[in-house]
């Protein structure tokens, strides 16, 4: 068994608190986790980890020993980038997350295509609207729509998405058309709202006569999973506030129909954030790259 391999274990099982889900993460059992952990501390004659029923907790040799551990992860990861990009034959696997609407209707297609392209690149694909910790889930890439926090990785911006709040005409025969954003407010209308655990409190942004400002909506209805609401405005239950992409052939047909068209809520950031050390890791230009066009050309009005 490598030894590099014990170290990418090791250094897993350290940042994500877990054997298991660090064996989950790496794609081998619990087991193999467990035993490439015990030969590291039997080659280094310490103990790395102090072990309690459902976490792990590193021992002071073990922080010391994550410290080098990256240096060396990263090292040959940037030995292995600079031969690749020599060679021009990326290889391995990159571990891709989105948000469900643009995973499924954006990035899900162009999948195939990159793979024909680089049939020596792996794509494993997550998508959820839930946040997500880049670093702790062991992420090469995450597309993102809206503004990141995390100012500590790196920003592909790819385009500008325009969006539009709508509702289903059965809703606007029930309800009445919304006059101004205050309704969203007080109870006169039902909002379809987008949450997920250890999300802020929900505003819309919109454009007013007096520049951008928030409404903090009201509904009965929530999710963490877009495309249910979108099924939930189709079933008339309310007003919905969603990227003009993933609703354009709904708008169309006329299944949807725009509310608030003078108070339009504000565009959205389409981009894609990954950490410095992988900016260098070739896959991942290639990756980026190949999709960026493509994916500005389909949320463009």
């Amino acid at each position: 068994m490598s030894y590099l391999d014990n170290i990418r274990t090791f250094v897993r099982v350290y940042e994500l608190g877990n054997m298991s889900a660090a064996a989950r993460d790496q794609r081998i059992s619990a087991a193999v986790a467990s035993s490439r952990i015990a030969q590291l501390e039997e080659h280094l004659n310490v103990r790395l980890f102090q072990r309690t029923t459902r976490q792990l907790h590193a021992t002071e040799q073990g922080e010391i020993f994550y410290a080098g551990a990256c240096k060396i992860i990263d090292a040959v990861e940037q030995a292995e980038a600079d031969v690749e990009s020599v060679t021009r034959t990326p290889r391995g696997s990159l571990l891709v997350a989105a948000p469900l609407g643009i995973g499924r209707r954006l990035i899900a297609p162009l999948i195939p295509k990159f793979k024909d392209a680089y049939p020596l690149i792996d794509i494993r694909l997550r998508l959820s609207d839930r946040a997500l910790d880049i670093a702790g889930e062991g992420l090469d890439i995450a597309f993102f729509l809206g503004l990141p926090k995390d100012s500590t990785l790196k920003i592909r911006k790819i385009a500008d998405c325009p969006r539009v709040l709508f509702a289903a005409p059965e809703y606007v025969a029930r309800k009445g058309w919304p006059k101004s954003p205050s309704e969203l407010t007080t109870g006169t209308h039902d909002c379809l709202n987008l949450r997920y655990p250890g999300a802020p409190e929900f505003q819309w942004p919109l454009k007013t006569a007096n520049g951008t400002e928030k409404f903090a909506v009201s509904g009965p209805f929530e999710s963490d999973d877009g495309d249910v609401l979108t099924s939930w405005a189709l079933e008339g239950h309310g007003i919905i506030l969603k990227p003009v992409f993933e609703v354009q052939d709904h708008l169309k047909s006329g299944a949807l129909v725009p509310v608030l068209e003078g108070t339009p809520p504000v565009s959205v950031q389409l981009g894609c954030l990954y950490s410095h050390r992988r900016h260098q890791d070739p896959k991942t230009r290639l990756f980026i790259d190949f999709l960026a066009r493509p994916m500005a050309q389909a949320v463009a009005p």
